[in-house]
């Protein structure tokens, strides 16, 4: 059981899961909403079931899977569409989240948020890291990675929130507009800071 629930958000193209995965290598368990997402539509699962009834089998692969991209395609410019769309799986994801993070062994687990700042979700855990980078590199990198043109990559990036909202609501902050290996020291820092704080709380509760 983990004592200790550390949430990892950034915009798009910050690096989450470049920072994610080097907690994982610490040994931390790492929560990530976006595998969730997909797993609480899998076929067979009530949320596909849900999404079919509601959009029609036109989002569904030739293998019974969903088809993520068309899905996105459809909600992208629908608000209302987008809206029945998060009432029903954000419930879900976040429900398997904390129950993960709960279950976690070790002294504390990371949740891997995309959205976290813009559906709220920042009350869920105990300190909040951002993963912040400049815009221009955070269109820079979502355009090469997703072969995606510029206009694309700005519709994107405004729907999110803004660089100065999830900063201002940083617990802790991971620069990451150098080199990769610009990383690792401070996530280690961050990593040892952690087992403090959580050691500290087991200690005070007596556990």
């Amino acid at each position: 059981m983990s004592d200790l629930i550390v949430g990892l958000t950034g915009g798009i193209g910050s690096g989450k899961s470049q920072v994610s995965d080097q907690f994982a290598q610490l040994g931390v368990t790492v929560v990530d909403a976006d595998i969730i997402a997909r797993d609480v539509v899998t076929p067979g699962s009530y949320g596909l079931q849900a999404i079919v009834d509601h959009f029609g089998e036109t989002l569904l692969n030739p293998d019974g899977t969903l088809n993520r991209a068309e899905l996105r395609r459809r909600v992208f410019n629908d608000e209302a569409e987008r809206q029945w769309l998060n009432n029903l799986t954000h419930p879900m994801i976040r429900t398997e989240m904390q129950r993960q993070c709960r279950e976690a062994p070790g002294e504390y687990a990371l949740m891997v948020v995309p959205l976290m700042v813009e559906n709220g979700l920042q009350a869920l855990v105990d300190r909040l890291i951002v993963v912040d980078v400049p815009e221009s590199q955070q269109r820079h990198r979502t355009a090469l990675r997703d072969q995606t043109d510029g206009n694309e990559v700005d519709k994107i990036i405004a729907r999110q929130a803004s660089r100065s909202e999830r900063l201002a609501l940083a617990d802790e902050v991971i620069d990451n507009s150098g080199p990769i290996e610009a990383l690792t020291p401070q996530v280690h820092r961050l990593h040892q800071k952690f087992l403090t704080l959580a050691r500290s709380r087991s200690s005070a509760t007596g556990v």
